[in-house]
């Protein structure tokens, strides 16, 4: 079994070692900065790299459900490089908005279309399952058929 989880754990460790590193280039400015926590206000390259890595951080559950869903109902390996995708897109979001407020749309953007697809196929994975545990209909086992 765990060979067929071995890309959805991967990538889920891959993406937690980002978030900690987003977490330390945080840690780094605040010392650059001489901000100690708890405090969460200084100058505008402070508080850009900690917003940048909030956001990052209240989009990670998200993306985790929807990583696991779409890898397990849909297909793995898909989920896997959508992951990978999203790990750039949040890499691309980070380091813009370290830079510029503008900066950090693009990586935004990308991550969004993203969980978007994955949300979607998630969702078309499950709503085959359903239907095939539930009443016996498989739109899989039917668009075989047909090709």
């Amino acid at each position: 079994m765990a060979g067929d989880l071995m890309l959805l754990a991967a990538i889920s460790l891959l993406s937690a070692c980002q978030q900690s590193y987003f977490a330390w280039l945080v840690g780094k400015s605040r010392k650059k900065h001489k901000i100690m926590p708890p405090a969460v206000t200084g100058p505008p390259e402070f508080e850009r790299t900690f917003r940048a890595q909030q956001n990052c951080v209240e989009y990670y559950p998200v993306f985790l459900v929807d990583l696991w869903i779409a890898g397990w109902f849909f297909n793995q390996e898909v989920a896997a490089l959508l992951g990978l995708a999203y790990m750039f897109a949040r890499h691309k979001y980070f380091h813009g908005y370290a830079e510029s407020v503008k900066g950090r749309l693009t990586g935004f953007y990308w991550s969004l279309v993203v969980l978007i697809v994955l949300l979607a196929l998630g969702t078309a994975g499950i709503a085959n399952s359903f239907l095939d545990e539930y009443l016996n209909f498989s739109v899989a086992k039917k668009l075989r058929k047909l090709l």
